[in-house]
């Protein structure tokens, strides 16, 4: 609605400056273009965001006064991220409509609430007679706004979150805060010396502030794509078991999603919920080393000692590849008892890897509630009982999922 709204009063109006809109828009429409997924699949758009919001902000453009309305900034946002996203959807990767939405979102709630102000705050920064305008109340009033509006961001993107991975409000704040500020960051602060450039050095100013931040996408985007060859490489690592015989096949993937679950239902944090995965895949690399395969793989049905040794073994094979230290630490300690203090993810792989080696890739409902009786009754010593709770509130998603 806002985006029809937008479109048809500048269509009935007319643009107020049809080359700054159509500058400020073509940047748009290329930093869609140029858009990347960041880890934890965000969607982001860093230049078509920082463009947006010096178009809300302007307040004039080589020493002319900028008189569009917020409604022509959503019209040229608009059409410009729709512009932007056409050929990724010719290509067959359609832009994540949620992510589009937010930014759309953001840019428009600065321009209704900004716009209304740039007379006075124009009037303010022009020039007094001595060559100087006083800049400071319109960059005061862009400080404050732009930061209500990423606080407003965070806590919708948290809101979605929240939704989509089953995960606690709160901590999915805290992940968005950790993730996406820095960038956000980088990204409100040259929308806003984009919209005070352009009083002196016009239309210039747009190749100008878009250059830095293409380089700053560029290192993101090998930032995320290192981060995806890691996950890849593990998961490629992992099956190795199985392709040996020494695991059921799929066991170790089965493992990892339950894990990662378990690990939203308890309120981990993303990195943490990493380390999580990254282990829960590799819980089981340990066994490479025996003679003679355990029977399915089943580390549930062997005895005390020779479940650690293979956890040891597993941890030192990942300890080699020098920069998986934590998840070593968590593949080690996953056969610790309660009274160990093992750390929770170690907790959480122990009680994932138990219930798959009695389950399986069955989905029958008995055969769950056995299972799960079964480790409710090695609570206390083996598996800890808030764990084996959470774990089975994520089995009941799991198989109510699979049924559908």
């Amino acid at each position: 609605m806002l985006t029809v709204a937008g479109i048809a009063h500048t269509a009935a109006r007319g643009l107020t400056d049809p080359r700054v809109a159509i500058g400020f828009g073509a940047l748009i429409a290329a930093g869609e273009l140029a858009r990347l997924t960041m880890p934890g699949n965000r969607e982001v758009a860093p230049v078509s965001t920082a463009a947006s919001l010096g178009y809300a902000l302007l307040l004039d453009v080589g020493g002319r006064p900028a008189g569009h309305s917020a409604l022509e900034v959503v019209a040229v946002m608009s059409v410009g991220m729709i512009a932007g996203g056409l050929p990724h959807l010719a290509v067959g990767r359609p832009p994540r409509l949620d992510a589009m939405a937010r930014r759309l979102l953001a840019g428009s709630l600065l321009a209704f609430a900004y716009r209304p102000l740039t007379g006075s705050l124009e009037a303010t920064a022009r020039d007094t007679g001595d060559g100087h305008g006083n800049w400071w109340p319109a960059l005061g009033v862009m400080a404050v706004l732009v930061t209500v509006m990423l606080a407003a961001d965070v806590v919708i993107a948290a809101m979605l979150r929240a939704n989509q991975v089953r995960t606690a409000f709160g901590v999915a704040v805290r992940d968005e805060i950790r993730m996406a500020a820095p960038l956000g960051a980088a990204v409100a602060a040259s929308g806003i010396l984009l919209a005070l450039a352009s009083h002196s050095m016009d239309m210039t100013a747009l190749p100008a502030f878009a250059a830095p931040l293409l380089v700053t996408q560029v290192a993101f985007r090998k930032y995320a794509g290192i981060r995806a060859t890691y996950l890849q490489t593990v998961r490629a690592l992992s099956r190795v078991t199985e392709v040996g015989g020494y695991v059921e096949p799929g066991h170790s993937r089965r493992v990892s999603r339950l894990s990662v679950g378990v690990g939203r239902e308890l309120g981990m944090s993303e990195p943490q919920l990493l380390e999580l995965e990254y282990a829960a895949l590799m819980h089981d690399i340990g066994q490479l080393s025996l003679r003679d395969p355990i029977p399915g793989g089943a580390t549930v049905l062997a005895d005390a000692d020779q479940a650690r040794r293979i956890a040891g073994l597993g941890a030192e094979v990942i300890r080699k590849t020098g920069v998986l230290h934590g998840v070593a630490e968590i593949v080690r300690r996953q056969c610790d008892t309660l009274g160990e203090s093992p750390p929770m993810a170690s907790r959480i792989i122990r009680a994932a890897n138990a219930y798959d080696d009695l389950v399986g890739a069955s989905t029958d409902r008995d055969r769950a509630a056995a299972a799960l009786e079964r480790l409710r009754l090695d609570g206390g010593s083996a598996y800890d009982p808030g764990v084996v709770e959470a774990l089975a509130r994520v089995v009941d998603r799991l198989v109510l999922v699979t049924r559908l």
